[in-house]
């Protein structure tokens, strides 16, 4: 009898491991669009449309070679709206002994399909997702023993395994890690490359169609939707970067600049996440730009390290540590997300630009995302349930395995220094030098207590005070005490006056919308 091979809306590459083995003339490949999928938190349009019109174009190629495909659209009447719930319905309609599928990214549908066998009482597979460079069992025995984790010992680690960026035993140049070189503030005058862009095509405006008339309450702007739903054209968005952007991406990586989103990033990471690119293919891409001389070192390695190294780690993380990892909260923050996370709606001008980019474009790049967005949310003391829920809902590339650990450990600090060293804290003046955000702004970086001084200053403060207990003890926090606890107490005073002033002040959402549906209520 045949089998059932379950592909799921992350899984979207021809080598997945449900697919290893397959008999085309006689196995049944299930692609299912579900409600609870898309509502679990309320998901930017554009993520919705992308994973959507992504699997619909590759139920379709699987098509054209022959495949036997069962695909349930999400406007089926007869649609259940679960994972589980399609998979009874789909055994109705085929003769199968067994079901094969692929790991999947989220601890919680993982635990939903361990029941899968006692609920139809078929041999279920869970084939391990092997579209990484380092399996779980790997990084178990890396991890095994430790502490506490960093990325740079595993990462060098990845690089001895994979030969990449490799001389025999050494990393070429003679330096593993070029992170000190990537520091440099944008150019006045740069301008960074117009990026490859994809008009949907009809299947792609269907599913626009459908997002824009069931998903109208979810964040985000549906238009202008420009990222590519098919394989052929994510790797014509790798070449362009590649030959495009590449170059200049690692001197500038951590700057800012308003207007400009993308400025000389990657924007692979969607089309990785669900399998569109492979990260191996996208490494190599990069290592040939610089073995023939059109890319720089230092661009280069520090491209590949948040692949190999960064993203590899974070998902063993994950696995490693779920499913107690997210209940941890070792700063004990407790209070409730701002209204202007969703809403765009403050008078901070940095983040109203990083909303408002991520609001237009589902995306936002790591340092927007880790020393804005996530700054804030540190240093203000918002619950990492919530901050981990919205940065999963807004961003087109966040899945659970690689938002969770980003956003707990190194955004957060709620898993008390596990994955990160120190807090990724800082004042107003990291914003400053590293963007054209506070020009215009109501508030003064430069300015520290009093009319006009920038929250973050006050809140930097008053995060190294209210948290001295918890890390007042690690060494990479030392200068910080050190400063704060020679300050002037009058001064100290005023600073944590002022900053509970101002924390006082937010509110999880303005006057003005309370009693009506909000992003949080759907």
């Amino acid at each position: 009898m045949p089998t059932l091979r379950l592909v799921l809306g992350d899984h979207l590459s021809r080598d997945v491991a449900a697919l290893d083995g397959l008999d085309a003339a006689g196995d049944v490949v299930l692609m299912v669009e579900v409600a609870a999928e898309t509502t679990y938190v309320p998901h930017h349009k554009q993520k919705i449309v992308f994973i959507l019109a992504a699997m619909r174009h590759f139920a379709e190629a699987l098509r054209q070679e022959g495949i036997r495909v069962d695909y349930v659209r999400l406007d089926d009447p007869a649609n259940s709206g679960s994972f589980t719930g399609e998979l009874t319905r789909a055994l109705a309609r085929h003769a199968v002994d067994r079901i094969v599928v692929t790991e999947p990214g989220e601890w919680r549908v993982r635990a939903m399909m361990e029941d899968w066998a006692a609920a139809t009482g078929l041999s279920v597979e869970i084939r391990e997702d092997d579209r990484f460079f380092c399996r779980r069992g790997r990084f178990a025995r890396w991890a095994d023993g430790r502490k506490s984790f960093r990325m740079e010992f595993f990462y060098r680690e990845m690089r001895r395994e994979t030969g990449l960026l490799m001389e025999g035993d050494q990393p070429v140049g003679g330096q593993w890690n070029y992170d000190a070189e990537n520091r440099k503030t944008l150019p006045k005058g740069a301008r960074p490359p117009l990026r490859l862009r994809f008009a949907p095509d009809a299947v792609t405006r269907g599913v626009m169609d459908l997002v824009n008339t069931r998903f109208a309450g979810h964040f985000g702007d549906l238009e202008p939707f420009g990222w590519a739903v098919t394989r052929a054209d994510a790797l014509k968005a790798l070449d362009h970067f590649i030959a495009e952007a590449l170059p200049a991406f690692g001197d500038v990586q951590d700057a800012m600049k308003r207007g400009e989103p993308f400025l000389y990033h990657g924007l692979v990471s969607p089309y990785l996440n669900v399998g569109l690119l492979t990260a191996r293919e996208v490494c190599l891409a990069a290592e040939t730009a610089w073995r023939r001389g059109a890319a720089p070192l230092n661009a280069v390695e520090g491209f590949i390290r948040q692949i190999l190294g960064w993203r590899e780690y974070v998902r063993g993380i994950y696995w490693h540590q779920m499913p107690g990892y997210a209940e941890t909260n070792a700063l004990a923050a407790a209070r409730p997300l701002p209204w202007f996370y969703w809403s765009g709606e403050t008078d901070l001008a940095c983040l109203a630009e990083v909303v408002g980019d991520t609001r237009r474009n589902a995306y936002a790049h790591h340092i927007q995302r880790l020393m804005v967005a996530g700054n804030f949310a540190l240093l203000a003391g918002i619950r990492p349930a919530e901050v981990e829920a919205w940065y999963l809902a807004v961003y087109v590339d966040a899945f659970d395995w690689v938002e969770l650990p980003n956003v707990h450990g190194m955004v957060m600090f709620a898993d008390g220094g596990l994955l990160a060293s120190k807090p990724y804290a800082a004042s107003g003046a990291y914003i400053d030098r590293m963007s054209d955000y506070c020009a215009g702004c109501t508030y003064d970086p430069k300015v520290k207590v009093g009319k006009g001084a920038c929250p973050f200053n006050l809140l930097y403060w008053n995060f190294i005070a209210e948290n001295a207990g918890t890390l007042r003890g690690n060494p990479r926090m030392a200068m910080p005490y050190r400063t704060w606890e020679g300050m002037e107490s009058g001064r100290k005073a005023q600073i944590l006056t002022e900053a509970r002033a101002f924390l006082d002040g937010l509110d999880a959402r303005p006057a003005a919308s309370r009693g009506r549906q909000t992003m949080l209520d759907l």
